[in-house]
């Protein structure tokens, strides 16, 4: 790795890369076959004392982004669903953290930090994925409350949450303007938890369907004034984004770990798999593709770790999150080819990174949002015509 990392940040990476290397490796494929969640990798993170890495030290953590990335990397180098046990709980406490009041960050952000309480986010609907100003779920004020109607699906961690954070429209217009984000609490009755998802990838943190039935949720339980929740909430999530970056990093790492330990085994027409030129330049793009994912996601980190906001953010950490879960995408195809017909069999962990890279290109804003945020910023925002299609 060409990266100069901080000392504390490298301590961080030895010691977790030591515990994923004994600990978390050998329950990746049972967690992934199963697809139950993994308790046990949840209370070895929170015994770690995880969970408030990038948060300032009054909340117990390093206050730094990088560290939390380099933290995520050696964890989803050899199990995507234990590092996706950080990022579901990073989140919603980055949310509260910049988007809260003092007295919801009393409430809920001690046991986020502590691992006493868990949560999920609850944004897509079954109309709207990438559109979210499309979103139909409504919260209606009604005096210190709001009444909530609509549902959610892609919920992931909701199942065992202790509470979620619900995107809902509180005016009438098609925008995001009019959004806010409210703190749901497990048992607010009309909340109903509905039909787990059989994933493809990322299979041992649950997505669920939600359904929200004359719900109330009291004012209180609102993040940000009415309004602008939602503008407070993306920009925690822009803050948020080079993490899912590092996931792609670590994924894309362990592959070619993975495939490279295979080809040196490997003997064809005579001489070693690796000795193949057309499979050593297979290697060499995996390597740069890996080493140039994990710059860009250093420096998207560094970026917030600096108290960078705004467009220089959104897109450089909209550019590591494209880039590297694209790397990771391509990276984890190439492994399964020169793996062979043994790339296709669910007993080869292989098998598992290729699978996990596809999530990764769609979840956290798609890589096609991703070109948007980027390119938004170098032309500005597309000139909306006012004719009909051709």
């Amino acid at each position: 790795m060409m990266f100069d990392l901080p000392e504390d940040v490298r301590e961080v990476q030895q010691m977790v890369r030591r515990v994923a290397n004994e600990r978390v490796a050998p329950r990746a494929h049972e967690i992934d076959r199963s697809g139950e969640y993994p308790q046990d990798m949840f209370d070895l993170l929170r015994e770690l004392g995880m969970f408030t890495l990038p948060f300032p030290a009054e909340h117990g953590g390093m206050g730094s982004q990088l560290a939390a990335c380099v933290a995520v990397e050696e964890l989803a180098r050899v199990c995507y669903n234990t590092a996706y046990l950080l990022i579901v709980q990073w989140v919603p406490f980055g949310a509260i953290l910049f988007g809260g009041d003092e007295a919801q960050k009393a409430r809920f952000l001690p046991g986020l930090a502590d691992g006493s309480l868990r949560s999920a986010l609850a944004v897509t609907e079954p109309q709207s994925g990438s559109d979210v100003a499309g979103i139909r779920t409504r919260a209606v004020r009604e005096g210190d409350a709001y009444r909530i109607n609509g549902q959610k699906i892609w919920s992931t961690n909701s199942a065992v949450a202790d509470f979620v954070l619900v995107a809902a429209k509180t005016g009438a217009s098609d925008s995001t303007g009019e959004i806010n984000f409210f703190i749901v609490e497990k048992g607010t009755k009309g909340f109903e938890l509905g039909r787990k998802e059989d994933k493809l990838g990322a299979r041992g943190v649950p997505s669920n369907a939600l359904h929200f039935e004359d719900m109330i949720v009291p004012a209180a339980n609102r993040i940000g004034p009415e309004g602008r929740g939602f503008k407070i909430v993306m920009e925690a999530f822009n803050q948020s984004r080079p993490i899912i970056g590092a996931r792609g990093v670590g994924l894309a790492q362990g592959a070619m770990e993975l495939a490279r330990d295979f080809i040196l085994e490997r003997q064809a027409f005579g001489q070693a798999v690796s000795d193949f030129q057309g499979v050593r330049w297979m290697i060499a793009d995996m390597a740069t593709g890996v080493e140039a994912s994990r710059l860009l996601v250093y420096r998207a980190a560094a970026l917030v770790d600096a108290g960078k906001t705004g467009t220089e953010l959104a897109a450089a950490a909209a550019m590591a999150k494209r880039f590297a879960t694209d790397t990771a995408m391509q990276v984890a195809q190439d492994a399964v080819q020169l793996f062979g017909a043994a790339g296709i069999s669910s007993e080869v962990p292989i098998n598992r990174y290729f699978r996990d890279a596809k999530v990764l290109q769609i979840i956290e804003g798609t890589n096609q949002i991703q070109r948007n945020i980027i390119s938004n910023t170098i032309l500005g925002r597309p000139r909306t015509s006012t004719r009909g299609p051709r």
